[in-house]
């Protein structure tokens, strides 16, 4: 039986190993909950409505209506579920769109199986990850877009700071830490922060520091 205080994840590939495989991964682990799978994106849409589901780990490359589609389309009309792309293609091209889509991560498939289940913990305590292969893609490439906006919304310097501390891939908890200020605080200056600049997510944020040079690299 699950619990309230479970990930409650809808694994997405239309491989029935690769999903069997995963299965058989997350259900070792207390903390983790399958509520549904579904074999390309428009399966997955009928069952995010069905199920009450915290996190999204989707391939790309499917029939029908793919990973990239899938990911939109739960960024707009599901925003508080976390999203992962778990894929074995680093091609530019799709990397630059699932950033665009604003996944919170992207994994490849060949990582370890217990480094995988460390990523999505980090990424559901408000974290977020992109192999480092697909840093390298998304500094590269984002570094070169420059904000053509003239005016920006006005950051306080705790808010910057905060900024960056989340670039660097720290969670709220590790941001209060660092900070000897409340988890709840954090909270707060992330809320005010999403509000100014009207991003969804967090790699909307990362895309956001790098375009105004709030920070150089990841």
């Amino acid at each position: 039986m699950g619990s309230e205080n479970n990930i409650k994840i809808m694994l997405v590939d239309d491989h029935e190993l690769i999903l069997n495989g995963l299965k058989f991964m997350f259900d070792a682990e207390t903390d983790f909950e399958i509520m549904a799978t579904a074999k390309n994106g428009i399966e997955a849409i009928d069952k995010l409505y069905q199920n009450k589901i915290d996190l999204l780990i989707t391939d790309i490359k499917m029939p029908e209506m793919n990973g990239l589609e899938l990911t939109r389309f739960t960024r707009q009309k599901f925003p508080d579920i976390k999203i992962i792309a778990l894929t074995l293609y680093k091609d530019t091209e799709f990397v630059k769109a699932i950033i665009e889509a604003e996944a919170d991560g992207y994994i490849l498939k060949n990582e370890d199986a217990n480094e995988i289940k460390t990523i999505i913990r980090h990424i559901m305590n408000d974290g977020t990850y992109y192999s480092r292969e697909i840093v390298t893609i998304l500094r590269d490439e984002l570094k070169s877009e420059k904000s053509k906006s003239s005016n920006l919304p006005e950051l306080s310097k705790r808010e910057i700071e905060i900024i960056k501390l989340i670039c660097q891939e720290l969670s709220s908890l590790e941001i209060a830490e660092k900070l000897f200020i409340s988890k709840a605080t954090v909270d707060v200056h992330r809320k005010n922060i999403v509000q100014k600049l009207e991003i969804k997510s967090v790699v909307g944020l990362i895309k956001y520091a790098l375009q105004n040079e709030i920070v150089s690299h990841l």
